[in-house]
């Protein structure tokens, strides 16, 4: 067995087998709104953030390996434990490396997250840009906007509840507590690029992004962006 197919072998292992079903029995995770998520092809997920866990928690709800965009060196490393590391965020948690060290490189995460679309990749974005410190749901950043215009993929709003109570900022360790996780219909971007072009559209269809969201995840919302992440935030 050849490397590639050992890491394939253990990331199937890891979501259905060792983590990925006790964790969904373990945090009593409830999925609505599966029949809006594409089985194949290119699809944005969009989705409020409130924990770490919340990357874990979305490709098991969704049923399709979803990459995010984090941190290069969470890739990186020599022998068994570049490996595990490998597997483990790579393979089972979908990461797409950045390297956020390096500007450009770090500007390009959207062309990046285009490719991984034009690959008929699933993609995962928080359009706050970080975890919501506040338990509030701040305004959208722009960046799925984009991307949506930029691609033909299906873009799904997703309302998450409960993962801030699993796992709260600034601790580690799970906790056991009921996580809902409801995927929304998909927004209409055809009638947005009808009705706007340029930053109007990027705006247009990130608000009802935010919109949808909010009805399915029950927080409070903000008119100001959330602090703005710094090198080691998630990218949204």
């Amino acid at each position: 067995m050849n490397s590639y197919t050992a890491m394939r072998a253990s990331e199937w292992l890891l979501r259905k087998v060792l983590v990925g079903p006790p964790l969904m029995a373990f945090l009593r995770v409830r999925v609505e709104g599966l029949e809006h998520v594409p089985r194949t092809g290119p699809v944005i997920i969009a989705s409020n953030h409130l924990s770490f866990i919340d990357s874990m928690i979305i490709p098991l709800a969704a049923g399709r390996k979803v990459g995010f965009l984090g941190k290069a060196e969470y890739l990186e490393g020599r022998g068994i434990t570049g490996w595990l590391k490998r597997v483990w965020f790579g393979e089972f948690g979908g990461m797409i490396s950045v390297d956020r060290s390096d500007a450009r490189a770090a500007a390009r995460s959207l062309e990046v997250a285009e490719e991984h679309l034009a690959g008929g990749g699933a993609f995962g974005i928080y359009p706050e840009g970080t975890r919501s410190r506040d338990g509030k749901l701040h305004k959208g950043r722009t960046g799925v906007g984009r991307l949506a215009a930029a691609t033909d993929a299906v873009v799904i709003p997703c309302g998450l509840t409960g993962t801030d109570r699993v796992q709260p900022v600034g601790t580690k360790g799970l906790r056991p507590h009921r996580v809902t996780v409801r995927f929304a219909p998909p927004v209409d971007v055809d009638t947005r690029r009808e009705q706007h072009v340029k930053t109007r559209l990027y705006r247009a269809i990130t608000d009802d992004v935010m919109d949808a969201i909010a009805e399915r995840c029950g927080q409070e919302r903000s008119a100001d962006y959330a602090d703005r992440p710094g090198p080691g935030a998630p990218l949204g």
